[in-house]
């Protein structure tokens, strides 16, 4: 069963119209939280651009890449983390030749954040000398890490988080369920990463206690390590930005719905205030790096030892090359 993502109605009225005046760039970055449909938007430009769907329609969950001749989608190979130079350099060649249908071609990049700084030197001369009636989709997740050079020449569109009265219905509607604000609220309140969140939620309470006991002093750094390292790094991460989250709103008097008021209120006592943002910056600057550029236990050790330890001694390069 697939589903319109009606939240993205204004964007696609907007890229209609702009379609219809002859106003469409060569190039856009779609960009905005993870769970907002970026991936499942390019998909829709690629079929209006192409006339491959009824272009009326809204984009649809889950997405079905679309195919035809004239269109390449690039990601990273299963095996790899990476967009490599080849890809890209395959990419420019195919754009280079003729459309299939004698009209225009599209490419789709995502996410674009994984090029290597070679793939996306390789992509600037198409940016900046688009060749014929191209165009190219790049989508990203964190733009912090595309180069200024690719990023610069793109028309920017960032997609705002829908309201969460609109996403709660729209999930709803997906499958009817009691867990669903919680999980949109653990998945940043993008509708579509809260599907996949709902997943881990037992995994989550799981953490959430295993933060407690370690908290409160009853459980050790090491084995809560040790437990965590079993799931993916990206989770886990993501799960701790948004743990220590709630203590800086708590901090500063902002409720949190789904917090523990008595555990909180313990840890910050004694907790050294300054460095909670330290410590979160440490966080999200691993949350930025490739899977496979830290060793996971290391780094969950150090960064659950500076808790533990009331972060006293919070280390800016904790885990970081």
């Amino acid at each position: 069963l697939k589903m319109e993502l009606n939240w993205l109605n204004q964007f696609t009225n907007s890229w209609l119209e702009r379609s219809k005046q002859g106003r469409i760039p060569h190039a856009v970055i779609l960009t905005g939280s993870v769970g907002v449909g970026k991936r499942c938007l390019a998909n829709w430009i690629v079929q209006q651009h192409l006339g491959i769907k009824d272009i009326f329609g809204l984009p649809e969950y889950p997405i079905t890449i679309s195919e035809h001749p004239d269109l390449k989608w690039i990601s990273p190979f299963e095996d790899k983390h990476t967009i490599g130079i080849e890809q890209i350099r395959e990419l420019v060649t195919h754009l280079s030749l003729t459309s299939f249908e004698g009209d225009d071609k599209v490419a789709v990049i995502e996410p674009a954040t994984l090029m290597t700084m070679n793939a996306a030197n390789s992509l600037l001369k198409t940016l900046e000398e688009p060749v014929g009636d191209t165009l190219l989709v790049l989508v990203a997740d964190k733009i912090g890490r595309l180069p200024a050079t690719i990023f610069s020449r793109c028309q920017h569109i960032n997609i705002p988080i829908p309201t969460e009265s609109e996403s709660l219905v729209w999930l709803n509607r997906l499958q009817p369920a009691t867990y669903w604000p919680l999980a949109l609220r653990a998945a940043g309140n993008g509708p579509l990463a809260a599907i996949l969140i709902a997943e881990k939620l037992e995994a989550m309470e799981m953490m959430s206690h295993d933060f407690e006991s370690l908290s409160e002093k009853k459980s050790t750094p090491l084995d809560v390590a040790e437990k965590w390292v079993k799931h993916e790094p990206q989770f886990v991460l993501d799960w701790l930005c948004h743990e220590i989250q709630k203590y800086i709103y708590h901090t500063n008097g902002i409720s949190v719905p789904d917090s523990d008021h008595g555990t909180r209120n313990s840890v910050l006592k004694r907790i050294d205030k300054r460095n909670m943002f330290y410590y979160l910056d440490i966080i999200n600057r691993l949350r930025n790096q490739p899977a496979n550029s830290f060793n996971l236990q290391l780094t969950l050790e150090s960064l659950l030892i500076d808790w533990s330890e009331d972060l006293k001694d919070c280390s800016s390069t904790v885990g970081l090359p």
